[in-house]
């Protein structure tokens, strides 16, 4: 159930890199009110909405922010939102998973393909690569949440999957139908956590050279920056040295 994962390397350099406030903001308004959309607008009843408000306030969203988000979801005239997921490869020949919220699908491919395509990569069919990866649920903690011990047994009690704790805090996994069970269970013990999400883990690592890392981190650097990608993931682990390099 142990293990070390990568996982901060392989989503996305979060917090390599500062993005512009009111960028982060839209994508998780975004999330909110689509969340609430898919149900009940009250996160106590609709678990992914309560792991939108969750990540939001991880993010530093204000309250009022969060409420409005809501409250969108509820009005008629509101912006439809629909999921569209994007696969491909990037540098290196790693690959990836962009996960999109849009209000206008041809918008969004365009800037999609031409974000991988000017960075080296290419779009590729509907599952080309969803099959190398697995449909997880993953709860993020910060390391203050506690020890890997204290972390381990939590989500050992709850029913956890698998564990990984690093330097940057802890990753707990879970099966897809047991993420908000698991998550509930844990949060008497180690608190709110930083986030509650659906995630895709990939099944085997690719390590990438400095002579791909620079690109790559382009790419994904080009992608978070478009309003509509909600999330990047990816199977590729650029070691500690080459970022470094590139720093």
């Amino acid at each position: 159930m142990a293990g070390h994962s990568k996982f901060k390397n392989i989503m996305h350099r979060k917090g390599a890199q500062d993005k512009k406030r009111a960028a982060a903001f839209s994508k998780l308004s975004r999330e909110i009110t689509v969340a609430a959309k898919s149900g009940l607008p009250d996160p106590a009843m609709n678990a992914r909405l309560r792991a939108a408000v969750l990540a939001a306030r991880a993010g530093g969203m204000p309250k009022e922010n969060i409420e409005r988000s809501i409250k969108k979801a509820e009005a008629s005239d509101g912006d439809n939102y629909e999921e569209v997921r994007y696969e491909g490869f990037g540098p290196g020949g790693v690959s990836l998973i962009i996960e999109t919220l849009t209000d206008n699908r041809n918008r969004t491919a365009t800037n999609v393909r031409t974000a991988v395509s000017k960075n080296g990569g290419n779009l590729g069919a509907g599952g080309s690569v969803s099959h190398s990866f697995d449909r997880v649920g993953l709860i993020s903690y910060p390391v203050s949440a506690g020890d890997p011990d204290k972390v381990f047994e939590a989500a050992l009690e709850a029913g956890a999957e698998d564990v990984s704790s690093t330097e940057d805090g802890h990753e707990i996994w879970t099966a897809v139908d047991g993420l908000h069970e698991v998550a509930k269970a844990i949060e008497p013990v180690l608190g709110e956590p930083e986030g509650a999400k659906l995630a895709w883990r990939p099944q085997t690592m690719v390590t990438v050279g400095e002579g791909d890392a620079g690109q790559l981190l382009k790419l994904i650097d080009a992608l978070d920056e478009d309003d509509d990608v909600q999330t990047v993931w990816g199977n590729y682990d650029v070691p500690e040295d080459v970022m470094e390099k590139l720093s």
